[in-house]
């Protein structure tokens, strides 16, 4: 028959690890690394952490990040001094003595400029001294430069491009006239002219590339017919670039604009905290440049405009404010639209 023992003895899981038990000590699982358990899973935590030291990286995905622009133009001081000294001194001689509007109880300053309806002259002005520090305080190294953006390779006009056309940096004005040209031949708008500076220091952030005086046309060109077709519903062909810049073809922009998706991820979206951020970013280096947005006295016309905006307002969220006074409300009152009635047990 055999015997009983030496059948059951190693068919018993059970016998098995007792007997493995009396021979080694228990090793506790929360010993065992990652390594050892084959697991190579990232922890939320370990993401989470990944995330927040990529946002200053990244200002133009988060809120909370500082932008580019303000930052190199901080670090350039003397020069910012010596320019806002330049302009306040003609701003003297043009209007007398400097000196700046407050509002009384008789009349009320204010600026034709908001950040849902920004001023198109100043914003443009502003983006142009955006794009001039970036130029301006670049990067030493210089960073990577990508043939599509190389104005040698893909000229905008059939002029001859000069030898040192990547050595002498463009001026604010040039910079400035470069930009309205297109937004006014194209019909664009301030807020457009905010989502170009957010996908240019995308594509700076994502690329790893730098502006520099041998690119920035192209980039900008780049920027600009991105966001005049992500923000305008309306948007510009194209072939209504060529009718602009007139040496350019309808192939140059296609590829411009399909190599600028892709080295954006095809990352287009621009949150409102974002657009936000730059609008008042912009405020900011508007008024350390003495580039203000001018004052005007609060007008009989505007004021019964913002009037009957309020009041439409007002109107709007009344029936919202006398329902949160009430001590109770019904069950069937929580939904806008009331398709059945709630019963309640």
């Amino acid at each position: 028959m055999g015997s009983t023992t030496s059948c059951c003895v190693p068919a018993s899981p059970k016998l098995s690890r007792n007997a493995h038990s009396r021979l080694e000590s228990y090793q506790p699982e929360s010993e065992l690394s990652r390594e050892d358990t084959g697991c190579n899973l990232q922890h939320i935590s370990d993401r989470e952490n990944v995330d927040e030291l990529n946002m200053e990286f990244n200002p133009s995905d988060h809120p909370r990040a500082s932008t580019i622009f303000l930052s190199k133009s901080q670090n350039d001081e003397a020069p910012s001094r010596n320019v806002r000294d330049k302009r306040k001194s003609l701003f003297v001689n043009n209007h007398g003595t400097a000196r700046r509007k407050y509002s009384s109880c008789s009349t009320i300053f204010l600026d034709d400029n908001t950040v849902s309806q920004p001023n198109l002259k100043y914003t443009i002005k502003c983006v142009a001294l955006a794009i001039y520090y970036h130029i301006k305080n670049r990067d030493a190294d210089g960073g990577m430069l990508l043939d599509i953006f190389d104005e040698k390779l893909h000229p905008l006009s059939k002029s001859e491009v000069p030898q040192d056309y990547d050595q002498h940096d463009p001026e604010q004005k040039q910079i400035y006239r470069f930009v309205r040209t297109l937004f006014s031949a194209a019909q664009l708008t301030s807020e457009c002219a905010i989502v170009t500076l957010v996908y240019l220091e995308r594509l700076l952030t994502y690329a790893e590339i730098d502006i520099c005086p041998g690119n920035w046309k192209r980039i900008v060109l780049g920027a600009i017919l991105l966001a005049s077709k992500v923000w305008d519903d309306q948007a510009v062909w194209n072939v209504d670039y060529c009718q602009i810049l007139k040496d350019i073809t309808v192939e140059d922009m296609n590829e411009l604009e399909r190599q600028f998706l892709e080295l954006l991820q095809f990352n287009i979206n621009v949150p409102s905290s974002v657009y936000a951020k730059y609008y008042f970013d912009l405020r900011s280096l508007s008024e350390s440049n003495n580039l203000s947005f001018p004052l005007e006295p609060l007008s009989r016309d505007k004021a019964q405009r913002l009037e009957a905006i309020s009041r439409l307002c007002d109107d709007k969220y009344k029936d919202v404010r006398r329902a949160a006074r009430k001590r109770s409300a019904s069950m069937d009152n929580l939904c806008g639209v009331r398709w059945v009635p709630a019963i309640l047990s």
